[in-house]
């Protein structure tokens, strides 16, 4: 009892060493390093763990840890503050947890290994690297973001998954389910400031990293990424509906004083009834561009148009009467299918099949929509969702519609977009686990959400 209690009493000093050489190494992350108390580990039984306000430690894991490599502690603690800098504790809701747990640790351990510092115990391992080069093999930023998506989709072995966990796991995310319990104005608040401090370093750390093969490209990318406003897909896809009067009773405009009035006056009699028609925000026009280039995936853009579709339904935007243009395009306009009601869009989703896969020119698909708008085909055109990675040749001039650049991966930082173009990088919606992404249950969804046509 009494070395036990030795240990907790010096877990502090091993941590508190453990942050000052990391602040020496990397000042512009001083303020995320010191964000964390230190508290006594007496609930952690493995190795160390945190919730996004405090740093747990087991301290007769550490000590021996500490005596084994200083560099190892301070690894052990970058690690988990990187979690909460990146917000992979807010991000885990609605997700599978053992995938995103995987995503988070092989993300964060990827910049770890990219930073390549003296006080950072190095850690090689073929299967770390294995996985890596497949990772960046689909995606140009390795994010946990990225990584989840990429496993989503392969649906590995439980024993693969498994070799992989014990490949990259330092922390313990047991707690990381407490973030998610508490109180949510709390909750709302611990992940705003962690924002913050990742906007925060992300200003800071560009003239640290000035030198080129110091690895800061990894640390700047997943900063960019965590700084970012979360994208609420929902929300964003109503900017292209337009008012529209539909047939409905508009009870919020209705005065049911003159109506009971007069049933008490004439017995059976109201003096005025309730309108017929309303007038609510409507979709009835939008354009769909997939970059059917071979830097897209074509599983990814599906599950996107799926995801898109079962928010539009679901959120009852439709009019009865569509007219949606899906256009595939590389560097020259592939095909141009389009949808006139609920049902048409369904099969369409269905029985999807890019084609093409040359460059990417998003020029063509902007001059096709400019020709169906000469034709008189869309008059009432308010947007154009272009699901792409990004990386392609823009038009100089801006269409008179709003133009969203859905991007299916982190793009580079380099990206030169146009001001005008809207830039989204949204999370799928919270049907993304492994089970709801088999196909059978993505048709029976979106059939159990369509009306009778």
């Amino acid at each position: 009892m009494e070395r036990s209690d030795n240990l907790s009493a010096v877990a502090p000093d091993i941590l508190s060493d453990a942050r000052a050489r990391l602040c020496m190494d990397l000042p512009y992350l001083a303020p995320a390093l010191c964000a964390l108390a230190f508290a006594p580990g007496d609930g952690v039984t493995v190795s160390a763990a945190t919730d996004g306000s405090a740093y747990y430690a087991y301290a007769p894991y550490l000590a021996t840890l500490y005596l084994r490599s200083s560099g190892a502690v301070c690894r052990l603690y970058l690690h988990s503050v990187l979690h909460c800098l990146f917000r992979h504790l807010r991000k885990r809701r609605g997700r599978d947890a053992a995938l995103w747990d995987l995503a988070c640790d092989a993300a964060v351990e990827s910049v770890l290994d990219a930073l390549a510092l003296p006080s950072l115990a190095p850690v090689n391992t073929p299967v770390r690297k294995k996985f890596w080069g497949e990772c960046r093999a689909q995606m140009k930023v390795l994010t946990a973001e990225g990584v989840y998506r990429m496993l989503l989709t392969e649906k590995r072995p439980d024993y693969e998954l498994a070799q992989l966990s014990r490949a990259f796991a330092l922390d313990d995310h047991g707690l990381w389910d407490a973030e998610q319990t508490r109180d949510r104005e709390q909750s709302e608040r611990q992940d705003k400031n962690w924002q913050k401090l990742a906007a925060e370093a992300q200003s800071a750390v560009g003239s640290f990293f000035a030198a080129e093969g110091t690895g800061g490209e990894a640390v700047t990318e997943q900063l960019a990424v965590a700084a970012r406003d979360d994208v609420d897909y929902r929300r964003f896809l109503r900017r292209f509906a337009a008012p529209r009067e539909v047939l409905k009773s508009d009870v919020d405009a209705f005065d049911y004083s003159y109506y009971s009035y007069g049933l008490r006056l004439y017995g059976n009699l109201p003096l005025i009834e309730p309108p017929e028609t309303r007038e609510e925000t409507r979709i009835e026009e939008l354009v769909i561009a997939v970059d059917t280039s071979m830097s897209t995936s074509g599983e990814l853009v599906r599950r996107f148009l799926e995801n898109t579709y079962a928010i539009l339904r679901s959120t009852d935007t439709f009019t009865h009467r569509l007219n949606i243009h899906i256009l595939q395009c590389d560097d020259k306009l592939r095909d141009d299918t389009i949808i006139r009601d609920a049902g048409e869009l369904h099969r369409y989703m269905a029985a999807l099949k890019l084609t093409g896969g040359s460059a990417t020119d998003f020029r063509p698909v902007f001059e096709h929509i400019e020709t169906l708008q000469r034709a008189g085909q869309l008059k009432n055109l308010r947007g154009l969702l272009y699901f792409t990675d990004g990386m392609g040749i823009y038009p100089t001039r801006r269409p008179p519609y709003e133009t969203a650049f859905i991007l299916l991966a982190e793009p580079p930082l380099a990206l030169d977009m146009p001001r005008w173009a809207i830039r989204l990088m949204p999370e799928l919606p919270e049907r993304e686990t492994r089970e709801t992404l088999d196909e059978s249950v993505w048709i029976e969804d979106i059939l159990a959400e369509m009306p009778e046509l």
